[in-house]
C-alpha cells in the first residue's frame, strides 16, 4: 500500500519537523563521536596500562562497546517509534545521549579512583550507544516521511550530513581546545570542557523536539489496518540494510574518526594538525552529501552507492601508501577531503535508499535493527580492528585490506537491490 498522504503537512509544518529533526541529530551526533577525537587523551587519564598501544586499544574497545548497545536501542526505541509515534523516540534518544556524554565528562581520572574510572565510562558509552541505536533510525524516518515525492533523496541526505556535522562539530571542538590550550592543561582538564558541552547542547535539543509534529506517513498507517506487503518479515528485510551499511559504517569510522589518531601515530602530525586535517575531510563531507542526495533524486540511488562502492576498492592503498611515505600537511588535508567526497557519495541517497525498503509500519525498528547491527560490528570497532591490525601485522597500511574487503561485500549487495527513487512510499 503506497502511503497516500506523503504529500500531507504544510510546508512550513514540513520545514519546522525536519529542521528539528536536523538540528537535533547533529547535536545527538556531537555527543556521540567527541570520545574518538580525545582518544589519545582518554587512554592516559582514563584507560592506563604498560605501554601506549595496549592503552589505546583499550580506550577504543571502550569506544566500540558503545556499538554493541546500538542494535539494543534499534529494538527497544525502534519499536517505540513504530507503536507511539517518532517524536516521543526522537526525544527519548535526546536525553539519553546527553546523560551519557555529561558522565564521561566529570568521571575522575583513574589516579583519583582506580578501575571505577574505565568502568564508569564504559557504562557512559553503553548508554549513548543505546540512545544512537534509536536516533538513526528514528530521524531518518521521520525526515523521509515528511519529504515529499522526489525530494527524499536530498532532504533524507540532511539527516546523514547533519551526522557528518555532529562529527565535525566534535573534531572542530577537539582541534579548538587543542589548540588554544597547552598540551599539559588538555591533557589535565581541557579534554572534559568537550564532553560537558555536551549537557548544554542536549537542553537545545530537547527544545527543539518538543514541539514539532507527528509525520504524515505515520498519522496516516497508525489506526489502519496492515496490507499484505506491510506485514513481509522484517528480519529478511533488515539483512539488505546489513549489507547495504557495512561499507558506510568501515568507511564513517576508518577515515573520519580513527584518522586522527592514525595521522598522529604513523604520520608524525602533532594533535592539533590532524583534528583540523580531520574536519576539512568533514567539511567537505557535510557540504557535499546534500549534492548526491539532489542528484540521486533526478538519476537514482544505485549508481552513486556503487561509485562510492569501487571508488574505495581502488583508492585506499594508494592514498595510505603516498601519506605513509611522507607529504606535506597540505597535501594530507586534500587526500581527506577526497575520501569526505568519497563518502558523501554513499551518504547522500544512502537514507532515502534504506527507508525505501520498509513500510512505514515497520520502517523505524526494522531500518533501525539493520543499520545498527552493521555499524556495531563493522564500525564500531573498526578504530580497535584498524589498530589491532597494525600492532599484529607491523604494517601502518593493514586496515586498508579492511575497508576494501567491506566495499566488496556491499557493493554485491547494491547490486541486487531495486531502484527506488521513484517508487512511492509503503
Amino acid at each position: 500500500m503506497a502511503v497516500t498522504t506523503e504529500r500531507a503537512g504544510t510546508p512550513a509544518q514540513a520545514r519546522k519537523a525536519i529542521v528539528a529533526a536536523v538540528l537535533g541529530n547533529v547535536l545527538e551526533w556531537y555527543d556521540f563521536a567527541v570520545y574518538g577525537f580525545l582518544a589519545t587523551i582518554l587512554a592516559t587519564q582514563i584507560f592506563p596500562a604498560g605501554d601506549d598501544a595496549t592503552a589505546l586499544l583499550t580506550t577504543f574497545a571502550a569506544f566500540g562497546v558503545g556499538f554493541v548497545a546500538r542494535p539494543l536501542g534499534a529494538i527497544v526505541i525502534g519499536r517505540l517509534g513504530d507503536v507511539r509515534g517518532r517524536k516521543i523516540a526522537l526525544m527519548t534518544t535526546i536525553y539519553l545521549m546527553a546523560f551519557g556524554t555529561v558522565l564521561i565528562g566529570v568521571v575522575p581520572n583513574f589516579e583519583t579512583i582506580g578501575v571505577l574510572a574505565p568502568i564508569i565510562v564504559v557504562i557512559a558509552r553503553l548508554i549513548q550507544g543505546f540512545s544512537a541505536g534509536g536516533e538513526w533510525g528514528g530521524s531518518t524516518a521521520f525526515i523521509i516521511e515528511w519529504a515529499g515525492p522526489n525530494r527524499r533523496g536530498v532532504l533524507g541526505s540532511l539527516q546523514q550530513a547533519s551526522v557528518a556535522g555532529g562529527l565535525l562539530l566534535g573534531s572542530g571542538i577537539a582541534a579548538l581546545f587543542s589548540t588554544v590550550l597547552a598540551p599539559e592543561a588538555m591533557e589535565s582538564w581541557g579534554w572534559r570542557i568537550p564532553f560537558l558541552l555536551g549537557g548544554v547542547i542536549g537542553v537545545v535539543a530537547v527544545y527543539m523536539r518538543r514541539n514539532i509534529d507527528e509525520s504524515p506517513a505515520f498519522r496516516d498507517v497508525e489506526d489502519a489496518p496492515a496490507s499484505d506487503t506491510e506485514t513481509e518479515p522484517g528480519p529478511r528485510l533488515a539483512a539488505r540494510p546489513f549489507g547495504f551499511t557495512i561499507l558506510w559504517a568501515t568507511s564513517y569510522y576508518i577515515f573520519l574518526s580513527y584518522m586522527p589518531t592514525f595521522a598522529q601515530r604513523h604520520l608524525g602530525l602533532e594533535r592539533a594538525d590532524a583534528l583540523w586535517s580531520n574536519t576539512v575531510g568533514l567539511l567537505v563531507l557535510v557540504v557535499t552529501v546534500p549534492v548526491f542526495g539532489h542528484l540521486s533524486d533526478r538519476f537514482g540511488r544505485k549508481p552513486f552507492l556503487l561509485l562510492c562502492c569501487l571508488g574505495f576498492v581502488v583508492l585506499p592503498y594508494p592514498m595510505f601508501a603516498v601519506m605513509l611515505d611522507g607529504l606535506p600537511f597540505a597535501t594530507i588535508i586534500a587526500i581527506q577531503a577526497l575520501f569526505g567526497l568519497l563518502i558523501a557519495t554513499f551518504s547522500g541517497p544512502g537514507p532515502a535508499a534504506i527507508s525505501e525498503i520498509f513500510a512505514t509500519r515497520g520502517r523505524t525498528t526494522w531500518m533501525s535493527i539493520g543499520y545498527s547491527f552493521a555499524v556495531a560490528i563493522f564500525g564500531g570497532f573498526a578504530p580497535f580492528i584498524a589498530t589491532w591490525l597494525i600492532a599484529t601485522t607491523g604494517s601502518p597500511i593493514s586496515p586498508v585490506f579492511y575497508v576494501i574487503a567491506a566495499a566488496v561485500v556491499s557493493a554485491g549487495v547494491i547490486w541486487r537491490m531495486k531502484e527506488t527513487a521513484h517508487a512511492p512510499l509503503r
